[in-house]
């Protein structure tokens, strides 16, 4: 058997895949067994713009050992409560999808169901206001969570906004203490056996061959390995997620320092305000059929709340993912694995999989048949849930302002998403499928925040008096609105948790 392990691993291209593969592999195997090789060349820009993510990060930087006050003071990093999602169902509309839950679910019976309850009972509240992050969010305030489950704080939940070239610089800097070993060069060739088809080598302009048993293709769109080598076919999901450009820039930074995302919806796409500690990053996402890219700029900049610091870049893209995952002896990471827009943030959390899937399948140098079929199993399930939940935001809309959202409103989706909206149209209830990483206060939150009433509310409910129902829903309120009252502001509590480490 010790001559059938994998000696050796290449990566090819570096930025946030290439580092966040590196730095989870440096961690879980010893380079004296495993020698793992990272070639990337600077004269190949990465995509990285300001990076928001999902409270699983926390998950990926806890095992790695990373400490967060570090982090935050490397990456220029805040704090990321939830996303404000303006003007998707209805032009004027907004409406918060914090992380977490909405409330507390009471007699086994949904907390959303309740509030609903009580809505149709004269309750002028909204979902979002028995969020403690979405009201923490909303006053710019910002405390870590308490781990005593009987403490109102115990229901926050968070992430990180941060510069993603400073993430991969920082994961870099891991990864080589590790013995992770980065090689500067662009690669000419791609080398591979005549038999098996398996990746032998990559061969650098400089001449040098890199040999491996196992290879990632973190190359971004490119796919230099999965596409352009072994052929590995693309989906094509732009029928459902029609956006296929993006323009982005970063502007100065404003007060309040927000801890939360901001995601406004324009006449052909949408645009997005991701707050750091130094700037804030901005991206205005469209379907060029519908727009220019001149009038995408012009919207763009006229959304920006602070003076740009730069000219915008355009970076051109499609949504989809490629038919499989792992093939050979080679595993797609980030871009070149496929792309789902940062809607909801998923970029990271699709790359931070793509990395556990393997670890946890991590083959011999035999390369089963067996794991492989599995891994593209759960990758594929993992795209495609997250490609249901994002163009659920474009089709439950009202939106017929314009051309793009008359097709987005009008499109066929996908059955899997069409019978979930069934299902929460007709009473209000969500499942979970296969441990997918959207839980039900998820959809909850978007389905009702973009106008999908369900036609009945749960009987159940009808047996208790509305006086105490209402009593519960205040007390909760009463208890989230008072320990919100006691944060100190976001820029205060980065101010002192984050700042104090730096040297």
């Amino acid at each position: 058997m010790a001559n059938n392990i994998i000696k050796t691993i290449a990566i090819v291209g570096g930025g946030t895949a290439g580092w966040m593969t590196a730095a989870a592999l440096s961690r879980m195997l010893l380079p004296e067994n495993v020698k793992i090789i990272l070639v990337e060349s600077e004269q190949i820009g990465t995509v990285g713009v300001g990076e928001a993510t999902i409270p699983d990060i926390a998950n990926f930087n806890l095992m790695l050992g990373i400490n967060e006050q570090e982090f935050l003071a490397e990456t220029n990093g805040t704090f990321k409560l939830g996303i404000e999602f303006r003007d998707w169902g209805k032009l004027g509309d907004q409406y918060f999808h914090p992380f977490g839950s909405h409330g507390v679910d009471m007699n086994g019976i949904d907390f959303h169901q309740y509030w609903l309850h009580t809505r149709q009972n004269g309750n002028k509240a909204k979902l979002e206001d028995y969020s403690i992050c979405a009201m923490a969010a909303k006053q710019a305030k910002f405390v870590l969570p308490d781990n005593n489950p009987k403490s109102v704080l115990s229901h926050l939940r968070y992430a990180y906004h941060f510069d993603a070239t400073a993430y991969a610089a920082f994961l870099r800097k891991f990864s080589e203490k590790r013995g992770v070993i980065r090689i500067e060069g662009l690669i000419e060739d791609v080398a591979t056996d005549n038999e098996t088809g398996n990746i032998q080598s990559v061969i650098l302009k400089s001449g040098q061959k890199i040999e491996a048993d196992f290879f990632f293709d973190c190359s971004g769109f490119r796919a230099l390995l999965l596409d352009k080598t072994l052929g590995v076919k693309f989906k094509d999901w732009s029928h459902w997620l029609p956006c296929n450009r993006a323009q982005a820039v970063a502007s100065e930074r404003t007060e309040p320092l927000l801890p939360y995302t901001i995601s406004s919806a324009k006449k052909s796409g949408w645009q997005w305000r991701i707050p750091t500690q130094e700037r804030t990053g901005n991206g205005h996402i469209y379907c060029s059929d519908f727009i220019s890219d001149d009038e995408a700029n012009q919207v763009l900049l006229e959304g920006l709340d602070a003076k740009p610091l730069g000219d915008a870049r355009t970076i051109h893209f499609q949504t989809g993912c490629r038919e499989k995952f792992w093939d050979k002896n080679c595993i797609g990471i980030g871009l070149s694995s496929g792309f789902l827009e940062p809607l909801e943030s998923t970029s990271i959390f699709l790359i931070q999989q793509g990395v556990s899937r393997f670890i946890s399948l991590y083959p011999d140098n035999n390369k089963s048949a067996v794991l492989q079929n599995e891994y593209n199993r759960l990758m594929t399930r993992e795209f495609t849930q997250v490609r249901d939940f994002i163009i659920l935001h474009y089709h439950a809309t009202e939106r017929d302002d314009s051309p793009f959202w008359n097709y987005c409103k009008n499109m066929s989706i996908p059955d899997s998403l069409k019978h979930k909206i069934e299902l929460f149209e007709a009473g209000g209830r969500v499942f979970r499928d296969d441990q997918e990483l959207f839980a039900k206060s998820n959809w909850i939150a978007v389905m009702l925040g973009q106008n999908i009433e369900p036609q009945v509310y749960e009987p159940i409910l009808l047996g208790i008096p509305i006086n105490e129902i209402k009593h519960s829903l205040d007390s909760m309120n009463h208890a989230m609105g008072q320990a919100v009252s006691r944060m100190p502001t976001h820029a205060q509590f980065i101010q002192k948790y984050a700042n104090g480490v730096r040297s």
